[in-house]
């Protein structure tokens, strides 16, 4: 079972990138070889920290791409305008390059792959990078729980890890939902998630399943109240949620 850093204990450490890779236009992902990790678990997140010339430091948190198994270490970040640290990393930062990062943290909005009931994952944008990790981490373990994403996106050119999703999808069931613009003869779901969607895509209640939301905070609270309206228990409701930032 992989260590995690206990609460309080967090040092920062330097890795070095051994790999960044674009997802779309505005995201990249930054592979790590972090020596002197200790461990995570899917859905967990990193600090991430720049030092200037002049001494200044930004600091950032970013979630956690990989699995536990995976080789290295991976964030994906996308891009802010105007932001102190986004930037860099997907403008700037090169293979062989040094990353400063403390973590792993969290514990809250983890899957470790023991728990009862299908997995329901619920993505906005960038919010499918924890998301990602969890089902890197069951197809790792070879878990056979049941598992949907429902990944709500402006567009193809927006889905972070399409080709991924569309080619491997880590034997879960992959439903987007294009809600700005989507490609002829599109056949899949058009406009935000609403509740013909989730109709389709969710278990009832009685199956319990494990629920999973990370995104905008308008999606992450507009989902989760509609998944407790129907019947969900709110402890299997776990939320991940970013607002506007500085980047």
């Amino acid at each position: 079972m992989a260590r995690t850093a206990l609460p309080g204990r967090l040092t920062w450490q330097v890795t070095r990138v051994v790999e960044v890779t674009r997802e779309t236009s505005s995201a990249k992902t930054i592979l790590l070889d972090a020596p002197e990790w200790a461990g995570h678990r899917a859905g967990q997140h990193v600090d991430v920290r720049l030092t200037a010339e002049d001494g200044y430091q930004a600091q950032r948190s970013y979630s956690i791409a990989s699995a536990p198994e995976d080789d290295h270490l991976a964030l994906t970040v996308e891009e802010i305008d105007d932001g102190e640290v986004s930037p860099y990393l997907t403008e700037e930062l090169r293979a062989g390059d040094d990353l400063e990062l403390r973590g792993p943290i969290g514990g809250w909005f983890v899957w470790e792959g023991t728990e009862v009931g299908p997995l329901l994952l619920f993505a906005g944008g960038s919010g499918v990078v924890p998301l990602r990790a969890m089902l890197r981490h069951r197809a790792a373990t070879s878990n056979r729980t049941p598992a949907r994403l429902v990944y709500s996106a402006r567009s193809l050119d927006d889905v972070i890890y399409r080709d991924e999703l569309e080619r491997v999808a880590h034997g879960a069931e992959i439903r987007l939902a294009l809600t700005r613009s989507w490609p002829e003869g599109w056949t899949g779901h058009r406009g935000r998630v609403d509740d013909a969607l989730l109709d389709d895509v969710t278990w009832p209640p009685s199956e319990a399943p494990a629920i999973y939301i990370c995104g905008p905070t308008g999606f992450v609270e507009a989902i989760s109240r509609e998944m407790v309206a129907r019947g969900h228990d709110p402890g299997r409701v776990r939320t991940e949620r970013f607002g506007p930032t500085t980047g």
